[in-house]
């Protein structure tokens, strides 16, 4: 055996395939009964499940370098995000004088990424309140040549609309994420469109595990301990093999390397209704709206009809509630689920319908969900350990799936690099 990938998220998976296609064998061992980690999903009454409310972007160029993108069949949010605030729902070209806003993000689009890199870095509640955020400054700063004076922010809807969608985007409540991710995120926000694939987040690793040979994934083996030269397993003996890539999350592969940089997390907690019929003054809606709440004081991050982005999420003559409630909570014995009363009040406000009988599904609360990312922020994380030792997880790059499959791909070239076989000249090898 050339190489054994700990781990079946798509960091593990997206090394798996690369080092697979450069015509070495690999085994991907996974601890669960089913592949994906934290972008897996389960069905229940005819309705699909997905472990969190991920959002992918079309517009980051990994997806598109990996995965068949077209056969993923990918089904974008309108671009038209509605906040509700104090009673209104607003639309994101309401909040911004439309041309400005649409103008501002056609340059940040364009923008090269190293240029928003050598931004100061701090953090991105400190760049909103300092009114320089995210490559839109509102003084009279430039943006690529681009003045912005006199452009109303602070106490307006257009601050609880750009807080709301940037707490959405990075799934950290506080906004203590570096102002340089902050400014990345809104970039691919500005060239791309949110979506969803049509069959669920987990379309996304069981196309990269059906890309492998025959074999490759074996779920139900847990790894106890880890050498350059192969892995011991709780229940299936020593597999040896000539390098080892470590790609759970960051607490898992700590445990199997002791002294690995471990991060904080930000929880993610994902409610789950089944109402009788599309919610919202405006259904049925051309595409699906993405609804953020940017009061300060609400449980609710965001939430989203599922069943109207591909109606495959719900049976027929039902329609499915997607609901995100970010940061650490104080439950009671109840678990997360005591806070549904309280998310389901809110529902009725954000779709403008009543909400009260609506179906409670289920419950998904991720503790670990999200590596965070302070400044400074380091954006790629060393993935060689040792020669023959490798780890990589969004816990390496960005809290993303852009991330877990950009380290996986940082981390087979690592591998290839030192078994002597060629690699990309475009690779970025490990430190």
């Amino acid at each position: 055996m050339d190489a054994v990938v700990v781990g079946s998220g798509l960091a593990g998976l997206a090394a798996a395939r690369r080092i697979a296609d450069a015509g070495l064998s690999v085994t991907v061992l996974e601890a669960a009964e089913r592949i994906g980690g934290r972008m897996a999903a389960r069905q229940r009454d005819g309705f699909r499940l997905d472990h969190g409310a991920h959002l992918l972007n079309n517009a980051v160029p990994e997806l598109n370098d990996l995965l068949d993108v077209p056969r993923l069949t990918l089904r974008p949010l309108t671009v038209d995000v509605v906040a509700h605030r104090q009673g209104y729902r607003n639309r994101a070209g309401d909040a911004w004088n439309r041309a400005r806003l649409g103008a501002a993000l056609a340059r940040l689009a364009a923008t090269p990424a190293e240029r928003l890199m050598e931004r100061p870095e701090r953090t991105t509640a400190q760049a909103l309140a300092g009114k320089g955020l995210l490559g839109l400054p509102l003084a009279g700063l430039p943006l690529a040549g681009l003045p912005l004076a006199g452009l109303p922010l602070a106490g307006t809807p257009s601050e609880g609309f750009l807080r709301a969608l940037l707490v959405a985007l990075l799934g950290d409540p506080a906004l203590g994420t570096s102002s340089r991710v902050a400014d990345l995120a809104l970039r691919d926000y500005a060239r791309g469109r949110l979506c969803l694939p049509a069959q669920g987040v987990a379309a996304l690793p069981r196309q990269l595990a059906e890309s492998l040979p025959p074999g490759t994934v074996q779920v139900g083996v847990r790894v106890t301990s880890v050498s350059a030269d192969g892995v011991e397993t709780e229940r299936h003996g020593r597999i040896g093999c000539r390098a080892v890539v470590i790609a759970t999350d960051a607490r898992a592969a700590g445990d199997l390397l002791p002294g690995l940089h471990q991060p904080g997390y930000h929880p993610v907690t994902t409610y789950y209704h089944a109402a009788p019929e599309p919610p919202g003054p405006e259904s049925p809606c051309p595409e699906p709206q993405l609804l953020l709440d940017p009061e300060r004081d609400s449980l609710v991050a965001h939430s989203l009809v599922l069943s109207a982005v591909d109606r495959s999420y719900a049976p027929a003559g039902a329609s499915l509630v997607a609901t995100t409630v970010l940061g650490r909570r104080s439950f009671d014995a109840g678990g997360p689920a005591s806070l549904e009363p309280a998310v389901r009040r809110r529902l009725s406000a954000l779709h403008g319908a009543d909400s009260s009988g609506w179906e409670f599904l289920a419950v998904r609360h991720l503790p670990d969900a999200l590596p965070t990312m302070p400044p400074p922020h380091q954006f790629r994380r060393p993935v060689r350990v040792l020669h023959g030792l490798y780890v990589c997880g969004d816990h390496r790059e960005t809290s993303s799936a852009e991330g877990a499959l950009a380290s996986g791909r940082r981390a087979a070239a690592a591998v290839l690099h030192d078994l002597g076989l060629p690699i990309d000249p475009g690779a970025e090898l490990a430190a």
